[in-house]
């Protein structure tokens, strides 16, 4: 089959796309054949192996898995003896640990859900890591009638988040550029701050909850938009920085600082886990949540998807068609 993969940690111009053996499946898992991968900053961590400290999980001389993507759409084909609920035949959305930039990936029953009618191939793709991030960052936070800000509001994580915020009944701020502006509203933002203008901590309103998926504004800027009693999500952001571990010194620092301050500091890790496919299912087939789609790229354009990702701001999600 056809799969983008590398051999050694490197910027998109290691990525190659090459023939590569069809994945076999064990007993908990189905075999499905791709029709469309989201593309999120993983894929750029487990390419370039930065920051360093990934790589006790990927690889540390050379990526453990050759085949990048974890997000993935697409058709069931095979099912393992213990795989409960799926069939070949059964459009499903997901994720997998084995690699999604291919034209099959086996995956484990457990990170999969039907996927939502409504939507295309490509708009599943988009949902499983960043609809999911977003989700954790809300739920259980979250309440009907708090003051809701999200930086990053026009990505991958934040578009999500700005619809999934007004789902659950707050009152939401948008932080985005100029030109994302009238996109942010669209998603039902209530208010929209422009970063090139004014800064998160103006004079005015303090939040309930900030979801910053930007990760490029200090702790001490953020607390102080913050009301006292107020909760900081860091979910996603800073993955392109250097050193060990890269702009995920703030979510490590943060917990370790709201144990001094009466604010609630956390760093997020998300789940990718069927019972949030099927949650976010719900919201998408009710209409309260859309994905939001930049552009959609060919398999064999992979690396320029990546690109895109690192050195632009898409406004919503990158996908790969397959």
């Amino acid at each position: 089959m056809k799969a983008i993969a590398q051999d050694v940690y490197g910027s998109a111009d290691v990525l190659q796309l090459r023939d590569v053996d069809q994945p076999s499946i064990g007993a908990d898992q189905v075999l499905v054949q791709v029709r469309a991968a989201g593309v999120d900053p993983g894929v750029w961590i487990c390419m370039t192996g930065r920051p360093y400290a990934a790589r006790v999980a990927f690889g540390l001389t050379k990526p453990r898995v050759a085949v990048r993507g974890r997000a993935l759409a697409g058709v069931v084909t095979q099912v393992g003896a213990d795989v409960q609920g799926f069939q070949p035949g059964d459009e499903v959305y997901g994720t997998t640990s084995s690699g999604t930039f291919a034209e099959y990936a086996a995956a484990s029953w457990k990170r999969l859900a039907p996927k939502p009618p409504r939507l295309s191939f490509e708009e599943a793709a988009a949902v499983p890591i960043s609809g999911v991030t977003a989700l954790e960052g809300v739920r259980g936070r979250v309440k009907a009638g708090q003051k809701v800000m999200v930086i990053g509001a026009a990505g991958g994580i934040g578009s999500f988040a700005v619809q999934i915020a007004k789902a659950f009944g707050a009152s939401v701020t948008g932080v985005c550029g100029t030109s994302k502006a009238e996109l942010v509203r669209s998603l039902g933002a209530d208010e929209v701050i422009d970063y090139t203008r004014e800064e998160v901590d103006r004079d005015g309103p303090r939040y309930d909850v900030i979801i910053d998926t930007a990760g490029c504004r200090p702790l001490s800027l953020l607390r102080r938009a913050l009301t006292p009693r107020g909760t900081l999500v860091l979910a996603g952001g800073g993955h392109d920085a250097g050193g060990l571990f890269g702009g995920y010194t703030r979510q490590m620092r943060a917990p370790l600082l709201s144990l001094f301050t009466s604010q609630n500091l956390q760093g997020l890790t998300s789940h990718e886990r069927a019972q949030e496919l099927k949650e976010l299912s719900h919201l998408i087939e009710s209409g309260k949540v859309t994905p939001v789609l930049d552009r959609t790229y060919p398999l064999a354009d992979a690396p320029a998807a990546i690109r895109y990702l690192a050195e632009g701001h898409p406004a919503g999600k990158v996908i790969i068609k397959i």
